[in-house]
């Protein structure tokens, strides 16, 4: 009987690991090439793995819930048509020995595709890579329950573990020293503040009557992403109002025009992208991160559109080398990718590289809002929503009250590295590009 090994792909350049959510074929199903064969999770994005040959579906190595790596064997396919008795759960075999490894194993040596994920004694599931990196740092299983792990249910991925050993490290050396040393005597003088503040959540008591929603798997990854933004870079707004009489009348003249041409609608994203593309060329160094005391400068402009989903959650697909598309290029990527949000298709690539990040609260009627950074970014744009107001209108015969459209910009930034001048002067260049829109621009 051939057979054929279904290995979970790379799934984009920091995916690791994979949660299994859901298998959409049962074993002796037939399976066809690029059918979709497992539903899988990462931390960047939800997504359907297709199969990668035709067969019958024979044996499930890793069932729902479980964390597989990048590379494990998943399931395996017969192309003979004949269907193995199914595999018993791998979470009811016994664990085999795991050998130590470095915490920056391969996922092939780290994780045998086999190894069960392992429960510990505090009720948590642990995956065998997890259990290594615990074992060859010595990790107490008191410090492991402490850690709070941001894979699926809370499961400790090894990017936690990671982050927890950085930490660890981190602390004074007194803090780590683990043999008895002689008592000193006591000392009146108050004790060195900490370094870090520990900030605990309040704990809410229901009322009578109350619902209680669980989060879903992507809301709380967004929780956690917003509280960390926060807590690592010091924000600052700056406003500025544009006036986008030009850019309304146009896109109303051309709307028609390019729909019948392209079959897309024209909106006013791609016109906004744009703007925003010119000013960071002008002002690169809104276009960086931060990784310690060091600046990254990025070569690529690379924006995200934070879009809304149905779920009411909310992902940031990326436009790719932005300042290179002109108004068609761009009105395309930016619809594709709005409409792959929409229908769950975005894949992990789409959501990874950002460099800058726009976000349209005008869209729920806002007109303007203070934009939390999507982190490792150090700079955001709110777009406030396009209204009519009357407006002071200066001429060569004299100045004159009419009717304009108007928006708000919002520019939230990370003071650490840019300061009020800069975030100021880049939101001014926005808004001068969207006044300075050439009614006469073809597309």
């Amino acid at each position: 009987m051939a057979e054929i090994e279904i290995r979970l792909p790379k799934m984009g350049e920091s995916v690791t690991e994979a949660t299994i959510t859901n298998w959409l074929k049962n074993i002796g199903d037939a399976v066809a090439m690029d059918e979709p064969l497992v539903e899988v999770a990462t931390d960047k994005v939800d997504n359907e793995l297709p199969s990668e040959a035709a067969g019958t579906l024979i044996k499930i190595l890793f069932e729902k819930d479980q964390v597989a790596q990048v590379g494990d064997v998943i399931a395996i396919l017969s192309t003979d048509g004949e269907a193995a008795a199914p595999a018993p759960v791998a979470a009811s075999a016994a664990p085999a020995p795991v050998a130590v490894a470095e915490a920056n194993a391969t996922p092939e040596s780290a994780a045998p595709a086999s190894a069960p994920v392992a429960k510990s004694t505090d009720g948590r599931f642990y995956s065998p890579l997890v259990r290594t990196i615990a074992l060859k740092e010595n990790v107490s299983a008191q410090e492991l329950a402490a850690i709070q792990g941001t894979g699926q249910d809370g499961r400790v991925t090894k990017k936690d573990m990671l982050q927890f050993l950085e930490n660890r490290s981190a602390a004074p050396a007194s803090a780590a020293v683990s043999t008895p040393t002689p008592a000193a005597p006591t000392s009146t003088a108050p004790a060195p503040a900490a370094t870090s503040i520990q900030i605990k959540e309040p704990v809410v008591i229901p009322n009578s009557g109350d619902e209680i929603i669980e989060m879903d798997r992507m809301r709380k990854l967004i929780a956690e992403h917003m509280v960390m933004s926060v807590h690592v870079s010091p924000h600052v707004t700056s406003y500025v109002e544009a006036d986008v009489t030009t850019i309304v009348k146009w896109r109303e003249r051309m709307k028609n025009e390019f729909k019948k041409r392209e079959g897309e609608n024209l909106t006013f994203t791609p016109i906004f992208m744009e703007a925003v593309a010119k000013a960071i060329k002008d002002f690169p160094m809104i276009n960086v991160s931060v990784s310690g005391t060091n600046i990254i400068k990025r070569k690529d402009i690379n924006i995200g559109m934070a879009a809304a989903l149905p779920s009411g959650n909310l992902i940031v697909p990326v436009i790719k080398n932005a300042d290179r598309m002109n108004l068609v290029g761009l009105a395309k990527a930016v619809n594709e990718l709005a409409n792959n949000a929409r229908n769950n298709k975005l894949k992990p690539e789409d959501i990874q590289g950002g460099t800058y990040t726009v976000t349209n609260v005008g869209t729920f009627g806002n007109v303007m809002g203070t934009p939390i950074i999507n982190q490792p970014q150090v700079a955001i744009l709110a777009l406030g929503a396009i209204r009519k107001v009357p407006a002071v209108i200066e001429t060569p015969e004299g100045d004159f009250i009419g009717i304009r459209h108007k928006m708000f910009l919002s520019h939230s930034y990370d003071h650490r590295v840019v300061d009020g001048a800069l975030g100021g002067q880049f939101v001014r260049r926005v808004a001068d590009y969207l006044e300075g829109f050439d009614p006469e621009t073809s597309i």
